[in-house]
Protein backbone atom coordinates (compact mmCIF):
# COMPACT_ATOMS: atom_id res chain seq x y z
CA UNK A 1 0.00 0.00 0.00
CA UNK A 2 0.83 3.72 -0.45
CA UNK A 3 -0.53 6.46 1.80
CA UNK A 4 -3.19 8.50 0.02
CA UNK A 5 -5.73 10.55 1.15
CA UNK A 6 -9.75 9.99 0.01
CA UNK A 7 -13.29 11.68 1.28
CA UNK A 8 -15.74 9.66 3.69
CA UNK A 9 -17.95 8.53 3.18
CA UNK A 10 -17.67 10.45 -0.36
CA UNK A 11 -16.58 13.50 -2.16
CA UNK A 12 -20.05 14.73 -3.10
CA UNK A 13 -21.01 14.26 0.88
CA UNK A 14 -18.05 16.32 2.15
CA UNK A 15 -17.51 19.07 -0.31
CA UNK A 16 -21.40 19.49 -1.67
CA UNK A 17 -21.94 23.18 -2.42
CA UNK A 18 -18.35 23.90 -1.18
CA UNK A 19 -16.39 26.78 -3.16
CA UNK A 20 -14.45 25.19 -5.73
CA UNK A 21 -11.51 27.47 -4.59
CA UNK A 22 -11.84 26.26 -1.15
CA UNK A 23 -11.84 22.40 -2.75
CA UNK A 24 -8.64 23.07 -4.02
CA UNK A 25 -7.03 24.09 -0.70
CA UNK A 26 -8.20 21.03 1.15
CA UNK A 27 -6.40 19.13 -1.18
CA UNK A 28 -3.56 20.76 -1.40
CA UNK A 29 -3.47 20.68 2.50
CA UNK A 30 -4.61 17.06 2.23
CA UNK A 31 -1.73 15.98 0.36
CA UNK A 32 0.64 17.55 3.34
CA UNK A 33 -0.90 15.79 6.11
CA UNK A 34 -0.49 12.53 3.65
CA UNK A 35 3.14 13.17 3.81
CA UNK A 36 3.40 14.00 7.06
CA UNK A 37 1.80 10.97 8.34
CA UNK A 38 4.03 9.15 5.56
CA UNK A 39 7.10 9.99 6.90
CA UNK A 40 6.07 9.59 10.83
CA UNK A 41 4.72 6.10 10.08
CA UNK A 42 6.90 4.06 7.51
CA UNK A 43 4.98 1.47 7.65
CA UNK A 44 1.26 2.12 8.47
CA UNK A 45 0.08 -1.51 7.59
CA UNK A 46 2.21 -2.61 10.48
CA UNK A 47 1.13 -0.31 12.49
CA UNK A 48 -0.09 -2.03 16.31
CA UNK A 49 -1.70 0.91 18.10
CA UNK A 50 -4.64 2.61 18.31
CA UNK A 51 -5.51 5.83 15.50
CA UNK A 52 -4.01 8.61 15.98
CA UNK A 53 -6.14 11.39 17.08
CA UNK A 54 -8.28 13.50 13.86
CA UNK A 55 -7.73 16.96 13.71
CA UNK A 56 -8.82 20.03 11.87
CA UNK A 57 -6.75 22.18 9.18
CA UNK A 58 -7.32 25.65 9.11
CA UNK A 59 -7.15 26.61 4.83
CA UNK A 60 -7.93 29.78 3.06
CA UNK A 61 -11.55 30.28 2.58
CA UNK A 62 -12.29 27.51 5.48
CA UNK A 63 -11.71 24.73 7.49
CA UNK A 64 -11.61 20.83 7.50
CA UNK A 65 -11.73 18.21 9.72
CA UNK A 66 -9.65 14.45 9.16
CA UNK A 67 -8.53 11.73 10.70
CA UNK A 68 -5.47 9.67 9.60
CA UNK A 69 -5.45 5.51 9.56
CA UNK A 70 -2.09 4.08 9.43
CA UNK A 71 -3.47 0.58 9.02
CA UNK A 72 -5.11 1.72 6.37
CA UNK A 73 -2.51 4.46 5.32
CA UNK A 74 -5.12 6.99 4.74
CA UNK A 75 -5.90 10.65 5.57
CA UNK A 76 -9.43 10.97 5.68
CA UNK A 77 -10.83 14.21 4.94
CA UNK A 78 -14.38 14.03 6.94
CA UNK A 79 -15.82 17.46 6.45
CA UNK A 80 -15.16 20.55 5.36
CA UNK A 81 -16.60 24.18 6.36
CA UNK A 82 -16.62 27.05 4.41
CA UNK A 83 -16.48 30.81 5.99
Amino acid sequence: MSWAWEYAPDEEYVVDGVPPALVAHVEEKAAELVRAAEALYLDGTSYEGFSPEGGTALVQGGMFVYQAVPRQERVYVLQVTAW
